[in-house]
């Protein structure tokens, strides 16, 4: 993407602000001409009070020269707050719309740049805010009026106004070299700072297996380089500053000794007055002053440029789809996927590789299969977080990638297999799925869950908080409170990946209640090797390798995959009868676990005609 196309956002923004801008141009055009009362002052006193003792002059310039500071203090704090304004709409503008877009973006795409790519992100904006509305952009207001004091300088001491003539293409030579100079150092400092910022990211994510396994002694070598870059890269930005603004400076310096000099020469040939030596001096302060802040903000401005193409780049990349193109009541849940495939990359195989199954309603459904085989994947198909490269994933015969994202989500409940909580109280995060959602919604959606008993047992019931990332609370009550946020809006389809994972064998059993008596009245699709929940399903989908090996009703598919094991536990049987299951279907979740077993063909035809789940033909 050339910069142009990238920076095209902005242009809409600015335009926006053009009359406030148009404003702030209008007030600085005050300020910079009562600026021009000091010289002015100095001249007089200097050239007709001092030489001829006139105290009365001075009586009415420093009157007027009080007027002249008082109109000069209003207008800049009202410039001030115009600013602050400025500021406001670019926090509210870009930051909002910037925290749109990355909701609103594909998982495949936020999956494709580490966590500290979208964090600096937010950091740009604030560039942007900053930039448009602080010293840097007064300084571009102010720089147009830099002719103004050229031209009186020509007008109160012509026989050194040259010098300022000749020094201004100096300066702006200066300052266009550091901006392309201070435009790579930018680039390459920032590079640095997110690869050990991406470092430190994943150090937090993982400060328990870090402790745990003493990993500091081999991350150490690894932060202490990307360290050392970040300060390599910063000590060499900041010495181009340096030397950039050092001879900006001295470019200061010089012209003050220039006028000075040529200026006694022009005094002592009578060709001009030490009054208009002093002033020519003080114009030429108010003349370069705004070409050496200029040097040392091209550094902001560089920042600048490079933020709004990072934030063009990223307000360009494909968002899900925010409206449906039909309109679809309340689906029954009946799933169907015909002929999807799917890549990561384009080089790499499919992971999943031309999978057609029905899943109908209602049902639990587990999916097995072993690691890597496409379970998750496949999962994330049906809820159209990734899109498949080849075939359709239907719901209720609609193809779901003609609904938009917020309408799935209020269809298809989704539990992971970590299940991250948010920072806010128990019933903040439950009702997250449904902001609106009353009292009665959350404890509804908590009993369905199984998660009331323990929530009214806490001190502080739904107005518990939940720590970081819900902390406070064990494996099975962070699962718990999951599958009551997925549940709220009673969606006729929920997905688990892995949910007892994490959980002992006591809290399985509460789980498989949970999930079959859920799966009494809608879709329940559960990614499992667990017996427990196993004996649970009605229907069983076995992957491998992105394929399907078999699919039907688990009662007459577990048997055929895993070598005989029967299931002996229905779904709804008493805890009581759940050992004899786990014992009986511990051969399925090792063979599950290893793949699925020999002598089953991929894309197993139909066991059973009154089965749940089946391949399509």
């Amino acid at each position: 993407m050339n910069p142009s196309s990238s920076r095209a956002w902005l242009r809409p923004f600015l335009a926006s602000l053009a009359p406030t801008f148009r404003e702030v141009l209008l007030i600085s055009l005050f300020i910079n001409l009562a600026a021009l009362a000091v010289p002015v002052f100095v001249l007089q006193v200097y050239d007709r009070v001092v030489f001829h003792a006139g105290l009365s002059t001075l009586q009415g310039l420093v009157i007027g020269m009080t007027v002249v500071l008082v109109f000069d203090y209003v207008l800049r704090q009202g410039r001030a707050r115009i600013m602050q304004t400025v500021a406001a709409r670019a926090d509210i503008t870009v930051g909002r719309r910037l925290f749109d877009k990355l909701t609103a973006l594909s998982l495949r795409v936020l999956e494709r740049q580490p966590m500290a790519s979208w964090q600096q992100l937010f950091r740009d904006a604030d560039v942007v805010r900053n930039t448009v509305s602080g010293a840097s952009a007064i300084l571009i207001t102010d720089l147009p009026f830099v002719i103004l004091f050229l031209g009186l300088a020509f007008l109160i001491a012509p026989p050194v106004a040259w010098i300022l003539l000749l020094v201004l293409p100096l300066f702006v030579l200066v300052a266009w070299r550091s901006g392309q100079v201070m435009a790579v150092a930018n680039r390459a400092e920032r590079d640095a700072t997110v690869s050990r910022d991406r470092l430190v990211a994943e150090m937090i994510a993982g400060r328990t297996t870090i402790k745990a396994l003493a990993l500091d002694r081999s991350l150490r070598p690894v932060w202490e380089d990307r360290h050392a870059e970040t300060i390599e890269r910063a000590i060499g930005r900041g010495a181009r500053m340096d030397g950039y603004c050092n001879l900006g400076t001295t470019l200061t310096m010089l012209t003050t000794v220039a006028l000075t000099s040529a200026g006694a020469v022009a005094i002592i040939h009578h060709q001009m007055t030490i009054g208009a030596l002093i002033a020519v001096n003080i114009l030429a302060g108010r003349l370069v002053g705004p070409l050496t802040q200029l040097v040392g903000m091209w550094r902001t401005y560089a920042a600048f440029g490079d933020a709004v193409d990072r934030l063009g780049r990223t307000f360009a990349l494909p968002s899900d789809r925010q409206e449906s193109t039909i309109t679809l009541d309340r689906p029954a849940g009946k799933i169907v996927v015909e002929g999807v495939t799917f890549r990561y990359a384009p080089e790499t195989r499919p992971a999943i590789d031309g999978i057609s199954v029905t899943i109908d309603t209602p049902g639990m459904t587990a999916l097995v299969g072993a690691n890597g085989s496409g379970k998750t994947t496949l999962l994330k198909l049906m809820q159209a977080l990734y899109e498949p490269d080849q075939g359709r994933v239907l719901l209720d015969g609609l193809d779901i990638a003609q609904l938009s994202r917020s309408q799935l989500a209020g269809w298809i409940g989704y539990v992971p297999q970590e299940c991250v909580l948010f920072a806010g109280s128990l019933k903040d995060n439950i009702a997250h799925r449904h902001a609106g959602a009353d009292d009665t919604e959350v404890i509804a959606a908590a009993q369905a869950a199984d998660a009331h008993g323990f929530i009214v047992d806490l001190p502080d019931g739904y107005a518990t908080d939940v720590g970081e990332a819900g902390m406070r609370f064990s494996a099975g009550q962070r699962q718990r409170i999951a599958i009551a946020r997925a549940l709220l809006g009673d969606p006729p389809v929920l997905l688990l990946d892995e949910p007892s994972a994490n959980l002992d064998r006591q809290a399985e059993y509460e789980l498989r209640r949970t999930l079959a008596r859920l799966a009494s009245e809608r879709t329940v699709v559960v990614v499992t090797h667990s017996p427990v929940l196993l004996s649970a399903c009605t229907g069983l989908i076995a992957l491998d390798a992105g394929t399907v090996a078999a699919a039907g009703p688990a009662q007459a598919i577990l048997p055929r995959l895993f070598g005989g094991g029967r299931t002996d536990v229905r779904p709804g049987s008493s805890p009581a009868a759940a050992p004899a299951a786990s014992s009986a279907a511990a051969p399925a979740s090792a063979a599950a676990a290893s793949g699925v077993a020999p002598g089953v063909a991929p894309g197993a035809p139909t066991l059973a005609p009154a089965q749940r789940v089946e391949t399509a033909s």
